[in-house]
């Protein structure tokens, strides 16, 4: 506002200034010698002329500063409604939660009064797991939290193996019903609220993942054992789907120290028997692995072991559809970078590619590049093993490598739509190539089985009769469906009979026309041949 003041004070000023400029130009006048070609009329109309524009301009300007005053006032009317909204709104969420606040504090006295109150074989009974220092005993009875509906429609049987907490019972259930898995998985998060302590059932349930007596044969080929360490992992993962849906102070009423204690002796027996797994040849599928982990996660004792042995483990897991989820409970995200790295290393592109889209680490580790470069490996290896000194054998394992590598590459671009920025068009092409060329040698390969001459007429199918006492009717003659005409073969009859006989009539004879004649030879049949040429004489 003081610049406004100067500027309209010296705008006044002007004509003051104008006038002694007149003066100054009438001495000039007076004084010169020279006549000059400038009339003061024209420097007057000049001066009250730029005069004029100044004002215009300076009114504007003073208009402009108006409006910018008038929006400022309003903005800053609207931020103090907004802000006495904005006060009003927390005051009353800050009296609701006091409200709730208070209900809480009054429900826990209440609890605490009852049990203040209760006898006290109760207060010992509701207590045991803690008194237990081996935390081999079960732990006292959790009440779960009841959650909308969870009646198990499909297997009420659950419902009795996790009442009665009989974990060889559930094991076979699990794996007589492995067919309906995606169902039994849907149910037994709810069946375990019917168990006095579902984690003590889980850990249950563990024993003999490592069986005592040492395998007859390979671990991984025995089927038996790989059913009961998937149905382990399994259970592990309904019982993280139920405490995901559990309250604080009821998570910590199934998770007690008892429960961590015996889970984390599981895990300590367990640690050093991944020492011999080899990452190349569990190609990302150990169930060892994975059962460790998720016993880890599952039980919350993450933070006793180290995170780089944690991290050693996860590329052997990598190609199970849970290895994400499981690389969140364990709180490795944030190392995924440094893993995908290793798979990369380690030639497993795809894996790699599955991790980044996880993870969205799309950008660092384009997916795209990462497939081609994969295809390139597979396809340069085939064409080593594609040498004419390599055995057919050989190739053969070549061929079926690139043509698992392009199904595998396919499947990847189809689960995270990226057909657009790599077509699969041509890798279907190529697989019917492989795929064709496999067939060829095979082909060539199977021996030909020679075709045994059937003989004519209709012949009884006789096999060895000598057993009568055969049940399986086999070794008996088998009659024939039909059975020879009778009359084939008779013999010619002589006598009063046929000669009392009429004659047969004489054979039907056939004439031709001339015409007809021209046209070819005939069989008796009336059936034109074609006769054969004249032979050729040099």
């Amino acid at each position: 506002m003081e610049d406004t003041r100067s500027v309209a004070s010296l705008m006044d000023s002007t004509s003051s200034k104008i006038q002694q400029l007149q003066k100054a130009f009438a001495e000039l006048e007076s004084q010169r010698a020279v006549t000059l070609n400038m009339k003061w009329k024209e420097l007057e109309e000049h001066f009250h002329g730029l005069e004029r524009s100044l004002k215009r301009r300076f009114h504007e300007l003073e208009d402009q500063e108006k409006e910018y005053e008038t929006k400022t006032r309003k903005a800053q009317e609207l931020l103090e409604k907004k802000k006495a909204a904005v006060e009003a709104k927390e005051k009353a969420s800050l009296e609701r939660l006091q409200k709730k606040r208070d209900a809480a504090v009054f429900a826990i006295n209440t609890a605490l009064d009852k049990y203040n109150n209760a006898p006290i074989g109760e207060r010992c009974n509701a207590l045991a797991a803690d008194d237990n220092p081996d935390g081999t005993v079960q732990d006292a009875e959790i009440s779960l939290p009841v959650i909308g509906n969870f009646e198990v429609k499909a297997y009420p049987q659950l419902l009795k193996l996790c009442g009665d907490m009989d974990s060889t019972g559930l094991h076979k259930f699990v794996s007589d019903n492995r067919k309906n898995l995606a169902s039994l998985k849907e149910e037994i998060p709810v069946a375990f609220k019917a168990a006095s302590n579902p984690a003590s059932l889980v850990l249950d349930s563990l024993e003999g993942f490592y069986p005592m007596e040492a395998p007859t044969g390979d671990g991984k080929k025995d089927a038996n054992l790989l059913g009961m360490r998937r149905t382990c992992i399994m259970l592990m993962e309904c019982l993280s789907i139920l405490l995901s849906g559990l309250d604080r102070s009821s998570l910590a009423a199934v998770l007690s120290e008892n429960v961590k204690l015996r889970a984390k002796t599981i895990a300590e027996g367990w640690n050093p028997l991944l020492e011999s797994l080899d990452m190349d040849a569990c190609n990302g599928n150990s169930l060892e692995a994975h059962a460790f982990l998720q016993l880890l996660a599952t039980f919350a004792i993450v933070s006793d072991f180290k995170e780089d042995e944690l991290l050693k483990l996860i590329p052997m897991v990598s190609r199970r559809r849970q290895a994400a989820e499981l690389c969140r409970s364990l709180g490795l995200s944030e190392k995924m970078p440094g893993v995908i790295e290793v798979l990369l290393n380690s030639g497993r592109q795809i894996d790699a590619v599955n991790l980044a889209f996880a993870f969205e680490l799309t950008e660092q580790f384009p997916p795209v590049e990462l497939l081609k470069s994969y295809l390139a490996e597979a396809k340069r290896s085939s064409s080593q093993g594609r040498r004419d000194n390599a055995s057919p054998a050989v190739q053969d394992e070549f061929n079926e490598r690139e043509l698992s590598g392009l199904k595998a590459v396919i499947k990847c671009i189809e689960e995270h739509n990226l057909e657009e920025q790599y077509p699969v068009e041509p890798l279907h092409k190529r697989i019917l190539e492989l795929e064709k060329v496999k067939a060829e040698k095979k082909k060539a390969t199977e021996p030909t089985k020679p075709q045994t001459k059937r003989p004519r007429g209709a012949q009884p199918r006789v096999t060895d009769n000598n057993n009568n006492n055969n049940k399986t009717g086999y070794g008996r003659v088998i009659p024939e469906r039909y059975p020879q005409y009778v009359y084939d073969n008779r013999p010619f009859l002589t006598g009063p009979i046929m000669a009392a006989q009429a004659p047969p009539p004489p054979p039907q004879t056939y004439t031709f026309s001339p015409a007809a004649a021209a046209h070819g030879n005939f069989y008796g049949n009336c059936y034109q041949y074609q006769a054969p040429p004249p032979p050729y004489f040099h």
